[in-house]
């Protein structure tokens, strides 16, 4: 039952999806964030999904890109790109915490908000055309492992020690709740799964897989600790941007020193 209402708060919290979640409170908060990648994978199949339709009535690499792209934000109404605008915005203000946090709840995007946006919606649409420039495949297992791995940051970010910066919100319900053990075997489960995807092309892509998961991971806790120090903990809208950050960062590093240099596959 535990396990059952972890799916519903991951997929009723992290998704559009018709998903009711019927428990608010820390164990169910617990199991959902263990449950985030399993989000993650239903969203990166259904934007790997739309690419590879895309691809195959005749469009170009750059449309299925940016369908793909689109279809996370779509997927969770654009919550963790709001959150990254929000983050951008607090971190780029200079403010002390306080005045941070209360700038990030302003339902207003500033300037470090909308450049910040711009360039990780680019960086994300860029990437992805590259892959799918190489075919359906290449592009689908990265949309795929680059939403599971920004999900996997938030089962990361939940972990206990890990203090939240408001006392409402997703970022308290969610803050701390996760043991490290869970978590670290969480990491080690995506990764083990994104190596035996990639170890169709070889065991060169297998690795490479799980080193994007690992750097993607990596961007997003060096960002996780700025932000704890800046804000005094985390937030929603910083689990948005650890998300964004993660996936993004999967994408790009993907492309670069794939196989033959051009990308995975």
């Amino acid at each position: 039952m535990t396990a059952l209402h972890g799916v519903r708060f991951a997929f009723g919290t992290l998704t559009v999806l018709p998903v009711r979640v019927t428990r608010w409170d820390r164990d169910a908060a617990r199991a959902g964030m263990l449950c985030a990648p399993l989000a993650g994978l239903v969203v990166g199949l259904v934007a790997a999904a739309l690419g590879g339709v895309l691809l195959l009535l005749g469009a170009g690499p750059v449309l299925a890109a940016v369908a793909t792209a689109a279809v996370p934000a779509v997927l969770t109404r654009g919550l963790h790109l709001d959150g990254l605008a929000d983050t951008a915005d607090g971190l780029g203000s200079g403010r002390p915490a306080e005045d941070a946090l209360r700038i990030m709840k302003q339902s207003d995007i500033g300037p470090f908000g909308v450049i910040t946006l711009l360039f990780v919606l680019l960086a994300q649409v860029a990437a992805l055309s590259e892959l799918y420039a190489q075919g359906w495949a290449p592009g689908a297992a990265a949309a795929t492992l680059s939403a599971v791995t920004a999900r996997l940051a938030l089962t990361l970010a939940s972990r206990r020690g890990v203090p939240a910066a408001r006392p409402e919100g997703l970022g308290a319900a969610v803050a701390g709740t996760v043991p490290v053990r869970p978590a670290v075997g969480a990491v080690a489960l995506v990764t083990a799964a994104a190596a035996a995807a990639g170890a169709h092309a070889g065991p060169y892509a297998a690795l490479h897989a799980a080193v994007a998961v690992g750097c993607a991971l990596g961007a997003a806790q060096v960002l996780l600790r700025h932000c704890v120090r800046r804000f005094g903990g985390v937030t929603g809208d910083v689990f948005g941007a650890l998300a964004e950050t993660a996936g993004t960062t999967a994408l790009v590093f993907l492309v670069l020193g794939g196989p033959g240099g051009t990308g995975p596959g």
